[in-house]
């Protein structure tokens, strides 16, 4: 069994087999070299994007614990300044230990406040009553129970040098500062692939707050001074943090480095724009980093969907004094710039391997023609002879060796082809002469005999309707003398009498002359040239009411509506009593089609050639009987052709002869709907001259209608 089967471009090519000998390494190295390098390129990029982030989040965090440590040691360093002491024990009241001079005191705390940069500095007693503020309206309220629980520590002189991290809710940050309340209101903003939550607000606090002993100069306790930084919506803060981490220029590419504080996972301060001028603040970050960072405790060193774009990130969990995960510090930098770096650089080595490709390509190209060149000019002088180019030949070629020794035994060869053929061509021509001579000859033998044949048809058919015309005329012209003779007797009979069957009269009158005119018609397609009926200008709307009401009698046998739509406007040229005889025909053959009942249409409307050279009225025909058969339509209009047991197959063919003397003509077919059959007769304004029509023949077969 064939494991692999040649293609079928390479195995009928010798130029395709060399070169694909010649690119198949470089089609196959080539790209696996490339895809090796981007492959490694991706990888160590992105390890060097993580690398970097995780340096800028160590830059971060190193300056986040700085901070706990500058709050921490500079309210210490109030708490044991002389004058904080002094303030809280004036020498005058020393006497009275624990009553503090409320103005100096303020004045203190407020300049220390200023110094160090906090939000709040408040002091309290050793039982976590209120002492005094460096505000003017605090603080009011005692120790907040949150912060209770650090007062142990904070009694020994060996109490912590930096500022704790703690989450206070609302109640706590009114008992120490409540103008710090606007700060806290924060609307969540629905965010992409954040955690499910009920909240539309965070309203807790994230606070740096340190509480250090106040001792005097005995070394006893007499107060807790609480220093902190509330850090919902610093934006100093983060700002400071972010121009630290990406200072202006630190980030190639135009990257954009941004830095978060998350209070759970909501953004209560960063530099990240929810749009050009509004910071993120409110948004939330999504659930699969939540869970990783505050629920497994873990930091995220990967790429991130931040707000609205992908940034390399990096998320450190925070804890607070009792650690608890409480928050998250984030830097992170836009990934778009490198990864548009990454696809510049994939593009570039794309570009060096097609560059290398095509080289390659021409060089082996080059090497290879001159093997395959030969080989392809006989084949191309081949496919030239077989196109019928006899004197193709394949010529002198530069290469002296195998390939052009068969090139010119392939030349002799076609020469001597070449010349056998001519000599077949001659003898063909010749040949070819005298079959097309004798065709000639049967061609003309045969028009004449089918030239006879039509005549002799032709022949037979008139002879027919002569014989039957006449047998009909002897036998229906002596009825129709007696009937007349019968009419005038009874008129000279009754006389006056005969006044009130006067129309009665009048109307067997016309029926003998109908009678009479049918009989001349058959006889005029025996001897067409000694009859042609008188033309008149007709009103086929008034022609169609006419006929409807001679065949009145049959219609009241039967349960047929007649809808008529009767539009055209042309009159005709026509013979009256002729065109009555057609519709007649065309009336009782759609009664007999229907002999359970149905709806007859009769709708007229006029017509014109696009030019407007001929126009004229149209009548159509439409029953709801069983329609034409198949192979009927064909033979319609055929001489003693029927349908009918009792009919004798002259009516259509009758009314045909008459509509084609004067120009018309008549088409059968079913109706769209496939209900009934649709009789179409087509009238000229101005007919053609009956004399023009004497001067022709008719075989039977149905005119073109005009």
């Amino acid at each position: 069994m064939t494991l692999w089967r040649t293609p079928r471009w390479l195995a009928t090519s010798v130029r395709n087999k060399l070169l694909a000998m010649a690119l198949l390494p470089l089609l196959v190295v080539f790209p696996l070299l490339v895809l090796a390098i981007a492959v490694w390129s991706n990888i160590t990029y992105d390890r060097l994007l993580i690398t970097k982030v995780r340096s800028d989040l160590a830059v971060a965090r190193g300056y986040f614990d700085q901070v706990l440590i500058e709050v921490g040691s500079g309210t210490r360093g109030v708490a044991g300044s002389q004058r904080l002491l002094s303030a809280l024990q004036p020498p005058e009241k020393v006497h009275n230990k624990g009553q503090a001079d409320v103005a100096a005191l303020r004045e203190r705390l407020s300049e220390a406040r200023r110094e160090l940069r906090l939000d709040f500095l408040l002091l309290y007693g050793t039982d976590g009553q209120p002492l005094g503020s460096a505000e003017n309206d605090g603080p009011h309220a005692a120790l907040p129970m949150a912060l209770q629980r650090l007062v142990p520590e904070a009694r020994q002189d060996s109490g912590p040098r930096s500022a704790r991290l703690m989450r206070l809710d609302t109640m706590a940050i009114a008992q120490i500062a409540p103008q710090l309340l606007p700060r806290l209101h924060i609307p969540l903003v629905p965010t992409r692939n954040a955690a499910p939550d009920a909240r539309t607000t965070e309203d807790r606090a994230m606070v740096v707050i340190s509480l250090q002993p106040v001792h005097d100069a005995s070394g006893q306790v007499v107060a807790l001074l609480a220093g902190g930084l509330l850090l919902n919506q610093n934006l100093d803060f983060i700002d400071h943090i972010n121009r630290i981490v990406y200072p202006e220029g630190s980030l190639p590419f135009d990257s954009e480095g941004t830095a978060t504080l998350f209070l759970d996972d909501v953004r209560i301060t960063t530099n990240v724009r929810l749009f050009q001028d509004q910071r993120a603040i409110g948004t939330r970050v999504s659930q699969t980093v939540r869970d990783r960072v505050l629920g497994g405790g873990q930091t995220w060193l990967d790429r991130a969907f931040v707000v609205n774009d992908w940034y390399v990130s990096a998320y450190d969990p925070l804890l607070d004094a009792a650690g608890q995960r409480i928050g998250m510090l984030y830097v992170g930098y836009l990934e778009a710039p490198f990864r548009l770096v990454r696809l510049a650089m994939i593009g570039v080595m794309g570009l060096i391997f097609l560059a290398v490709m095509a080289v390659s390509a021409w060089f082996s190209v080059r090497w290879a023609r001159s093997i395959f060149k030969p080989v392809q000019q006989m084949n191309l002088t081949m496919q030239r002879v077989e196109d019928g180019e006899n004197r193709a030949r394949v010529g002198a070629l530069p290469a002296r060796d195998e390939l052009g020794a068969l090139a010119g035994h392939l030349d002799q060869l076609l020469d001597a082809i070449d010349e056998k053929t001519h000599a077949l061509q001659r003898w063909g021509e010749e040949l070819d002469g005298k079959v097309a001579e004798r065709t000639r000859e049967l061609e003309a033998s045969n028009a004449s005999l089918q030239l006879a044949q039509q005549q002799l048809v032709k022949s037979e058919k008139l002879a027919a309707i002569g014989q039957l015309t006449a047998s009909i005329a002897h036998e229906i012209n002596n009825p129709i003398a007696v009937m007349q003779g019968n009419l005038d007797l009874m008129r000279e009979t009754l006389g006056g009498h005969s006044r009130p069957v006067q129309g009665e009269l009048r109307l067997l009158d016309e029926q003998v002359e109908r009678m009479r005119i049918i009989v001349t018609q058959l006889l005029q397609y025996a001897r067409p040239t000694e009859y042609a009926g008188y033309v008149e200008s007709l009103d086929l709307n008034r022609t169609v009411d006419d006929s409807l009401v001679l065949v009145a009698h049959l219609l009241a046998q039967t349960r047929i509506e007649v809808v008529r739509e009767l539009q055209a406007r042309q009159p005709v040229g026509f013979n009256r009593q002729e065109l009555q005889q057609v519709i007649i025909n065309l009336l009782i053959n759609a009664i007999q089609a229907m002999p359970e009942g149905g709806t007859l249409r009769l709708v007229t409307a006029d017509w014109c050639t696009e030019d407007s050279a001929m126009r004229g009225a149209e009548l159509s025909v439409q029953d709801t009987g069983p329609g034409l058969a198949p192979g009927v339509q064909e033979r319609l209009f055929r001489p003693f052709f029927t349908t009918k047991n009792d009919g004798n197959g002259l009516g259509l063919w009758i009314s045909q002869g008459l509509l084609e003397r004067y120009g018309g003509g008549i088409t059968a077919e079913n109706r769209s709907d496939c209900r009934g059959a649709t009789f179409s007769v087509r009238l000229l304004t101005e007919p053609r001259a009956p004399d023009a029509a004497r001067a022709g023949t008719h075989d039977g077969r149905p005119g073109a209608m005009a």
